[in-house]
């Protein structure tokens, strides 16, 4: 083995400390002998002072530390064991988005028409579908297909462009299950709510994220007014127009609607959708159906 200095690394310089020297052994200096304390006189307190230890800060401190973080571990896991609620809030959210989605996937359907498709959901008990007027585009008559694969046609009772909405009646409602509208609550911003329809043509599609913004004005269905709606980051793509927003709850709290894209000619989802409040369109709904 050589004993010269090791090469540098480049652009470090020269290691810097005492030279490494092979087989020799480093002298340290001599240990002093201890001497002995002399005893201490004998006291006639029957109360024998107990002797303060020397601090030590760092060893407490770390030692602190590890007993904390054990005690905290084995609390939570003992409430994990025997409280389910006191699991992690994100495997709670995971289990409960799962079971919404279970639970409404089988009121949305695909809408196709002759010259598109879209998405809707079943909104009454009478099997009635709620989708967006320009899905339906001034058709008569489309298909719905379900989520077990079955297609119905159905009938374009009406439609109301201003709102976006139309209202569509399948040949037979056998089968067919209401969502649960939240037509008497208001969302809140931050709110987690799931995006669900067919996006490109992709049907049973679910897609996570949050109330963004409430009332935001924008222009929606004919016309140059705007209108308000409630603005959310969960991805919606071309096809998911008149599917549902629903809640953590499963209420559909809007109808998927709009996004504001970067791209007009390839649009797609950059984390701004818009949707319309359940309650304008359940009540847009009910004047189509009464007829007016």
């Amino acid at each position: 083995m050589s004993s010269h200095a090791p090469a540098p690394a480049p652009g470090l310089g020269h290691p810097r400390g005492p030279s490494f020297l092979p087989g020799r052994r480093p002298t340290l200096p001599a240990r002093p002998t201890p001497t002995a304390e002399p005893d201490p006189p004998p006291s006639t307190d029957t109360h024998v002072p107990v002797r303060p230890r020397t601090p030590r800060p760092l060893t407490t401190a770390l030692l602190a530390a590890v007993l904390a973080g054990g005690a905290a571990g084995y609390a939570a896991g003992a409430l994990g064991d025997d409280d389910p609620a006191a699991a992690p809030a994100a495997a709670r959210d995971s289990g409960g988005l799962e079971a919404v989605a279970a639970r409404v996937l089988p009121s949305v359907v695909s809408v196709r028409t002759a010259d598109g498709q879209g998405s809707g959901f079943v909104f009454d008990e009478r099997g009635r579908i709620l989708t967006n007027a320009h899905v339906v585009d001034g058709s008569s008559r489309v298909t719905v297909e379900l989520q077990d694969g079955r297609r119905l046609s159905a009938e374009v009772i009406g439609d109301d462009p201003a709102h976006d909405v139309a209202v569509l009646e399948p040949e037979t409602a056998r089968g067919l299950r209401a969502v649960e509208l939240a037509t008497g609550t208001r969302p809140g911003v931050g709110d987690t709510v799931l995006a669900i329809g067919s996006p490109l043509g992709l049907s049973g599609t679910v897609t996570s994220g949050i109330v963004s913004a409430l009332d935001r004005a924008v222009r929606i269905g004919e016309g140059s007014s705007q209108r308000r709606a409630l603005q959310t980051d969960a991805s919606i793509n071309p096809g998911n127009s008149g599917g549902p927003l629903v809640d953590a709850e499963g209420r559909v709290i809007g109808i998927n609607t709009a996004i504001a894209t970067l791209d007009q000619q390839r649009g797609g989802s950059i984390g701004i959708g818009f949707a319309i409040p359940v309650a304008d369109a359940a009540a847009a709904a009910r004047t189509i159906i009464d007829g007016g």
